[in-house]
């Protein structure tokens, strides 16, 4: 009985798709923006408490964090597609055994990767060449970071598990706790208000570290206090000596969607290196285009994120009519949203930069200038995401992190050097535009015409079975068609 009320909960698989797919989505869209605002937030605490090195400092230290959790997102969107697709077939006890699994390795692996990272905090700042002014601060704030990363990875990989199980509230609301009592407890340790003692730049990382604990343990609590479907007791607490089967499954399809981050990031710093030397104002307005595109490709990140939860569960009922479905109604809701949302920011761009900037600014025009080539590029990047949010649901990630690096290397950086002598500057910023057109040609062609129905994300019991399958899908993915994000 317990299971059959579990099997209807987060069930994706009835009902009309359109407002379903919405009323998934938005909750994962308010968890980013508040995550965005709680960096914004905790920014502007350092900045003003602490100085321009404090911020300097606090920047390398979340390259690294961003690195790690970049790894954390594509195990946990391989576990959060095998969660779903268990879901749409109703096998309960499948999920639960592939959640257990998922976290009894990654509590270990985040363990140790605290351990690690505490003690060659220095030489990893080292290696990034953190600017020696900043360097004491940033490793003062590095080690706490690290003492706070088994909270913060299993926090971000057990909120992606929920929502593959059709969950998308209960992330938002531990997340709502993890940003307030981050962003409140910041100036707390960084002046020692209170009994709290004075702890400077270590005092903001204290404060993520609260914040993401007391959510995590929050988050657990209420799963077994209201007998949510992935809780474990009894003999299911045994799925959390890891099945090997499951964890080989993340780890060959979740590298991928971890490594497309890389490459993102790897891109961007580039792309900044070449924008650097067009001068202090073009990289100032830069960096103010920049923070809008965070909010600007959110509804596109988190339709996403949705189409592929809903996808994947609608793979494993065998439903593949609602899929196509699923997949219209993304594009349609990515295109509208993003499309709105930029209208709106031009014909107000001067006031919303303004506030990063003063009105008087001589980067002023050159951000509104980037603003009009560039932005609207997210609306092709939207349709994107909702085409790889689709085909990942099936297993299919190596063709999409193909298509992505095509788009943001050769593409973008052969445009730059092919047009910067008759474009100049504007060579950078129609760069953006032109590497999303190219990737949703490539992803549309994949979607219409490769392979991806074909290949599989299940796990098989029998060793060597498993092993000629995961063979099978690895050579045909890369070569037969061409994903990630979300």
């Amino acid at each position: 009985m317990a299971d059959a009320a579990a099997r209807g909960r987060g069930d994706l698989t009835q009902g009309s798709i359109g407002p379903t797919l919405l009323k998934f989505a938005l909750p994962t869209l308010a968890s980013s923006i508040l995550q965005s605002l709680n960096g914004t937030v905790n920014a502007v605490w350092v900045g003003r408490f602490l100085g321009e090195s404090a911020l300097a400092a606090t920047s390398n230290a979340n390259m690294v964090m961003f690195l790690l959790t970049a790894f954390v997102f594509g195990f946990g969107m391989a576990a959060t597609i095998l969660i779903g697709q268990a879901w749409g077939r109703r096998d309960v006890d499948e999920a639960r055994k592939i959640f257990g699994s998922m976290a009894g390795a990654f509590l270990l692996v985040t363990i140790l990767i605290a351990i690690a990272g505490y003690f060659l905090s220095g030489s990893i700042l080292h290696i990034l060449g953190t600017p020696a002014e900043a360097t004491p601060l940033a490793l003062a704030y590095l080690r706490v970071i690290f003492l706070a990363m088994p909270a913060l990875l299993l926090l971000t990989l057990l909120m992606m598990s929920l929502r593959g199980a059709g969950d998308s509230l209960t992330p938002l609301w531990f997340m709502i706790v993890a940003v307030v009592l981050d962003g409140g407890l910041n100036p707390v340790f960084i002046l020692g208000l209170g009994p709290a003692p004075r702890m400077g730049i270590a005092g903001s990382a204290t404060a993520t570290l609260i914040a993401n604990y007391v959510a995590l343990f929050g988050v657990v609590a209420y799963i077994y206090a209201r007998d949510l479907p992935l809780r474990l007791k009894g003999r299911e607490l045994r799925y959390f000596w890891c099945d090997l089967a499951i964890l080989k499954t993340i780890v060959v399809k979740g590298l991928p969607m971890g490594i497309q981050m890389i490459v993102i990031s790897l891109s961007a710093i580039a792309l900044v290196g070449l924008v650097n030397k067009e001068g202090v104002d073009t990289t100032a307005a830069f960096g103010v285009a920049m923070q809008l595109w965070t909010y600007v490709q959110m509804p596109a990140m988190a339709l996403g994120a949705a189409v592929s939860a809903m996808a994947a569960q609608n793979i494993g009922a065998g439903k593949w009519d609602r899929v196509s479905q699923i997949t219209r109604s993304g594009v349609g809701y990515t295109v509208l949203i993003t499309a709105v949302l930029i209208v709106l920011l031009t014909l107000s761009d001067r006031s919303v930069l303004g506030l990063f900037m003063g009105t008087d600014s001589p980067a002023l025009p050159i951000a509104q200038h980037i603003h009009i080539l560039a932005t609207w590029n997210f609306v092709l990047f939207g349709v994107t995401m909702v085409i790889f949010g689709t085909v990942r649901a099936n297993g299919a990630v190596w063709a999409p992190l193909i298509i992505l690096a095509i788009g943001l290397v050769p593409v973008r950086f052969g445009w730059i050097l092919g047009t910067e002598q008759w474009l100049g500057a504007d060579s950078l910023w129609t760069s953006f535009p032109v590497a999303s057109l190219a990737n949703l040609a490539l992803a549309s062609a994949y979607y219409f015409k490769g392979s991806w129905r074909k290949a599989r994300m299940r796990i098989e019991e029998p060793p060597s079975e498993e092993e000629c399958v995961e063979e099978a899908q690895a050579t045909r993915e890369p070569g037969g068609a061409l994903n990630p994000a979300g």
